[in-house]
């Protein structure tokens, strides 16, 4: 095997009420930021921000986000950013206004922090950004320079968000492990272009360990609004352990699988991690795990409320033709299914995705639940 390769940002920053310390943590990239976010995100940090900020010494331009990581709202933002000359950049909110600010301080050269008030994906330690078109579907993955600078996670805040945003990231979190599993049997490279270290493979398992024990304390702390020991611990295996593991021990099946089906319009109000949950029972069946593994897979979705069914993303006619349409996404030249241990034909993960249905849709009866 050749070389190995791992990334991760430069310092992260967990706790209660650590958002406070942003001046503090930040003050050595620049004396004038350029914060964006959605107006829940901002309405909840801003004075926090602001006052933090001031402290020491630095100048904050703050501008609203509209909501979508495409092109056009890459270019208007890092146009205001440009026209103020600021020194480094600010993301507050969710993966896509995360990942759109990563993609603008990599155009500009400028250092990036990251400050998610949601726990819901494993994008804020990641040196990729992933671009959709304005309606929504999946355009391209943009493979950045280098990993934030900062990632400042305070837990208060991502306690107080709903807690579909927490069980998401344990979706997006669940398939870290299985996936960097699979990467390292077909020796695929990881998203630096080497291949996993042990520590990479290692903080991925642990990923996955984490979710098994603390993933239904951790939801039932924050149904509660509060940051319990669980909920750290979780907050952490879905945006540092989940991070680290993608990016430096690589995706496979289930990203791709999440990816194909943004074609299906009837998707798109399902959460990224959402629909990853499902894609992670359709690479466990694809690779034919084991019913033990399987199982363990539907009882923790089921327990913290993930989808292990196509009607649970939306799908609630799934034709062939449509089911076929998501295969043959899946399984374009370049997409990540091809990092699988074994070739991957349309046909193959069409068979796949409907095994995994009536496998999450008889589990669901077994047990009274609805369907």
């Amino acid at each position: 095997m050749g070389t190995k390769v791992m990334i991760s940002p430069s310092k992260y920053v967990q706790g209660a009420g650590a958002l406070a310390e942003i001046g503090a943590q930040a003050k050595h990239l620049g004396k004038k930021a350029f914060v964006i976010g959605g107006k829940r995100a901002m309405s909840t940090s801003k004075g926090i921000v602001e006052e933090s900020f001031k402290k020491e010494g630095i100048e904050a331009i703050f501008e609203h986000f509209n909501g979508e990581c495409c092109d056009p709202e890459i270019n208007r933002l890092k146009k205001i950013a440009e026209d103020n000359a600021i020194e480094f950049v600010v993301a507050v909110g969710g993966g896509k206004v995360i990942d759109t600010a990563k993609a603008i301080a990599a155009m500009m050269g400028k250092p990036v922090v990251i400050v998610p008030t949601i726990a819901a994906t494993d994008a804020p330690c990641s040196a990729l950004s992933v671009i959709y078109t304005e309606d929504g579907v999946f355009d391209r993955y943009f493979v950045l320079p280098k990993n934030p600078d900062l990632v400042l996670v305070d837990t208060s805040i991502i306690a107080k968000a709903p807690v579909r945003f927490l069980v998401s990231g344990m979706g997006d979190a669940l398939a870290t492990w299985f996936e960097a599993d699979s990467c390292f049997r077909s020796s695929a490279k990881n998203l630096p272009g080497g291949y996993s270290t042990a520590t990479a493979l290692s903080l991925a398992r642990l990923c996955y360990d984490i979710l098994m024990e603390y993933g239904k304390m951790a939801k039932l702390s924050v149904e509660k609004g509060v940051a319990s020991p669980a909920v750290e611990k979780v907050v952490e295996a879905n945006t540092l352990l989940s991070g680290i593991g993608f990016e430096s021990s690589g995706l496979a099946a289930a990203h791709a699988i999440h990816d194909g089906f943004t074609i299906l319009e009837e998707t798109h109000s399902v959460y990224h991690g959402e629909k990853v949950s499902f894609g992670t029972l359709v690479h466990i069946v694809l690779e034919d795990r084991s019913w033990e593994q399987i199982e363990e897979v539907m009882n923790f979705c089921v327990e913290v409320g993930l989808p292990i069914t196509l009607k649970q993303i939306g799908v609630v006619d799934p034709t062939p033709e449509k089911i076929m349409k998501v295969a043959e996404k899946t399984c374009e030249p370049g997409m990540l299914i091809h990092n699988m241990p074994f070739e991957v034909t349309p046909k193959m993960l069409f068979d796949a995705i409907f095994a995994a249905d009536a496998i999450g849709t008889n589990y669901l009866k077994e047990r009274g639940m609805e369907v």
